[in-house]
């Protein structure tokens, strides 16, 4: 009975029975008025068929007279599915016909009208009810003629049943199909319910069963599996940043505390106390960086820029970076070589931009030595547009990435076994990559041949939806290093 009680209380039962009510009474109308109708048409006719005989039989009286009459009348008595004839003298004596017993008063009654009667048949069948007219002949003699309405009956009781047979069936019919699709979605919900009781309980491997039917069903699990499996990605990249902040903050903290502890422990003047303030506040800007770049990629990430984007020349900020690196290339003996003219308009935030390409030089320069204490390569900074989308491409000629690891390189804190020797955070690719996505672009690392060449696609004009969603954020003027 729960069960049951489970059943009905779905809404899949609930709007069932709401169209299946409406559905039967719109049956049911249909077939009352079809029922009406059938009945006025068989109306109709039998009086035209009263109608047409009489005006046939006044005919033969005027041409034979009575006994013509008389004679015409008892040979169609004797036709089987006879109608009913009588004729009668001036006194009310019958001369003709079928019909032995009718109520009194009932030849004194013109026109059409419905009369209990019986009907020469040996006495086998009791009263009918039949639909008369009578009609008054010349010299008085009286002549009806009807038609028995038994038959009639038996149709209007044979649509009658058909209808309520046909209304019955269709409410038989509506509740199993309503039963049927109320257990298959409940079932389905059951599924979902305990699946995601599952997951609430901590397995979130557990994902939706997907039929293969392709109804909203299984519309609303494969994305809701979609969904899982993003925040199981985001909880497994929580877990990864947590145990990478832990393990590479963990170096510059204990640096810090070591610092302090022998500043306390040798420091005789104020000079070395000085030199042990400066180390740590070295140290303290690190950290301070490092967690800024973990604030700005989160933010990014997010969705959040300063204010609205804005309208501004690529090529005019790429040369602004550049020259802001041109003395850091000097001193490793590089070339900043730039290939973007303007005007090249985009619709986003510059300083994001802007930030993105000082990692990417920076990158560059620092990893970019064609040999171990030489000279850095060549950096080539290239913009230009294509079929709608901004192309920005920063390139060395250091020794690249291998290809296992250029999606590895875009994840916070990675950083290759080549690059542990140099400082930095594993975060400035990281930065980049968030600022690709908040601009709905793409970023790709492709080999230079020698080097590296990450390229940057980015729309001239983002879609509208993404500026208005974009909240405040206040951010200092941070070069991140990866």
């Amino acid at each position: 009975m729960t069960g049951l009680r489970k059943l009905i209380r779905t809404t899949a039962f609930k709007l069932m029975a709401a169209y299946l009510l409406v559905f039967t009474l719109f049956a049911a109308s249909l077939l009352g008025y079809f029922f009406w109708n059938a009945q006025r048409l068989l109306g109709s006719q039998i009086s035209n068929s009263i109608n047409t005989e009489i005006n046939s039989l006044s005919d033969e009286y005027a041409q034979g007279g009575v006994m013509l009459l008389a004679s015409t009348i008892e040979a169609r008595t004797r036709r089987p599915g006879s109608l009913l004839y009588l004729l009668t003298t001036p006194q009310g004596e019958a001369l003709a016909g079928n019909v032995t017993e009718l109520p009194d008063g009932v030849l004194d009654k013109p026109g059409l009208s419905n009369i209990p009667y019986r009907r020469d048949d040996g006495g086998k069948a009791g009263p009918r009810t039949a639909l008369v007219r009578v009609f008054a002949l010349q010299d008085g003699y009286k002549l009806l003629v009807g038609v028995d309405l038994d038959e009639q009956s038996r149709v209007r009781a044979i649509m009658f049943n058909a209808a309520l047979w046909s209304v019955g069936l269709i409410m038989l019919l509506g509740v199993a199909g309503g039963w049927f699709v109320a257990r298959r979605v409940l079932h389905r919900l059951d599924d979902i319910n305990a699946t995601s009781r599952s997951i609430i309980d901590g397995d979130l491997a557990r994902r939706l069963k997907v039929a293969g039917t392709d109804d909203e069903f299984d519309r609303l699990a494969s994305t809701t599996n979609a969904m899982l499996d993003r925040i199981q990605e985001l909880m497994a990249g929580l877990k990864e940043v947590s145990d990478n902040i832990a393990h590479d903050l963990k170096t510059p903290l204990t640096r810090l505390r070591n610092h302090a502890e022998e500043a306390l422990r040798t420091a005789k003047d104020e000079d070395a106390y000085r030199a042990a303030l400066d180390r740590t506040i070295e140290e303290s800007d690190k950290l301070i960086g490092t967690f800024n770049a973990l604030l700005m990629i989160a933010r990014a990430e997010g969705g959040r820029i300063d204010g609205a984007l804005s309208e501004f020349d690529v090529a005019e900020a790429v040369h602004a970076v550049a020259e802001l690196y041109e003395p850091v290339a000097e001193e490793s003996g590089a070339r900043i070589v730039v290939a973007a003219q303007s005007p090249l308009p985009l619709r986003g935030n510059r300083e994001l931009v802007s930030q993105a390409l000082a990692n990417l030089i920076d990158n560059a320069l620092k990893y970019s030595p064609k040999e171990e204490g030489g000279p850095a390569g060549d950096v080539t900074i290239a913009a230009e547009k294509r079929e709608g989308r901004i192309i920005l491409s920063v390139a060395d000629q250091g020794a690249g990435i291998p290809q296992a690891d250029r999606q590895r390189v875009l994840e916070r804190f990675v950083r290759l076994e080549s690059s542990r020797t140099r400082p930095g955070s594993g975060l400035g690719l990281a930065l980049v990559s968030a600022m690709v996505k908040l601009h709905g672009g793409s970023i790709r690392l492709e080999d230079n041949q020698p080097g590296l060449r990450v390229v940057l696609e980015l729309p001239d004009k983002p879609a509208e939806e993404s500026a208005q969603s974009r909240l405040a954020l206040r951010r200092p003027g941070l070069r991140v290093r990866s």
